[in-house]
């Protein structure tokens, strides 16, 4: 749209409120002088992962995510065109994340299935055919493949995880055990684990090939965590938390 100066003058806050849907062109005797265009604050479409609290803004698009993403330093995740800010880990959660990684990778460390941890971005898409239908991208705490031919020539990873480890925090609890399981479930993975250091517990769900909930099971601190994916694949709770130790005493 364009206006000439006078007019701008006399009624700015018409044409600021247009700017949202236009920028705005101000002319002087005929020539274009100055474009006036709507600014956008990052902080206005993220979820902020802080206190147990989500920080609701609008939906995005995958490529203003990737704006986001590409000029700025902290790690975000977008589910269902939600952003979400990730907080910056604590030791807890650090060490028990160590835990998990280090007895999956050494488990799996002569097969064609391998053990990746964060930050790696995963792409979902759900029910949807494609990534562009349906764009999520998340980063797990732990993640297991056993499609290494997914990993592009750029070293991105385009597949679908068999197994999700995640850890649960005051801030992400609720995702965690909602937003991300929905997600989980509709995108094809097998079995996902959630790591819940207050109760010193996992959280375990199991999937069957038609996306369906098969199993629901809690693993207690003295009990041992068996794999549904992965005959042979056993890990006692207590020592997920083992490490944990020296930080309590």
């Amino acid at each position: 749209m364009k206006v000439n100066s006078t007019d701008f003058q006399n009624a700015v806050g018409k044409y600021l409120a247009l700017l949202d849907k236009e920028p705005i062109i101000i002319t002087k005797n005929g020539r274009s002088v100055a474009k006036l265009t709507a600014y956008t604050d990052p902080n206005d479409f993220f979820i902020v992962e802080t206190k147990g609290e989500y920080n609701i803004r609008r939906r995005i698009s995958y490529e203003e995510y990737l704006d986001l993403v590409e000029s700025s330093d902290q790690r975000y995740e977008l589910i269902g065109g939600e952003v979400y800010l990730l907080a910056s880990p604590s030791f807890q959660h650090q060490v028990i994340a160590g835990e998990v990684f280090g007895y999956l990778r050494y488990y799996f460390r002569n097969g064609p299935c391998q053990a990746v941890a964060a930050p790696l971005d995963i792409r979902l898409f759900g029910w949807a055919t494609k990534f562009e239908e349906d764009p999520n991208v998340v980063q797990p705490d732990v993640v297991v493949i056993c499609d290494p031919e997914q990993v592009t020539d750029d070293g991105k990873y385009e597949g679908i995880p068999t197994l999700v480890v995640e850890i649960l925090s005051l801030s992400t609890r609720g995702k965690d055990l909602t937003t991300k399981l929905e997600l989980y479930r509709r995108s094809g993975i097998r079995e996902y684990w959630i790591v819940d250091p207050k109760k010193k517990a996992v959280i375990q769900y199991s999937f069957d090939e038609g996306r369906e909930p098969e199993e629901l099971r809690i693993i207690g601190e003295n009990e041992v965590l068996q794999s549904s994916a992965f005959s042979g694949l056993n890990l006692d709770v207590a020592a997920i938390f083992q490490g944990l130790a020296c930080d309590e005493a």
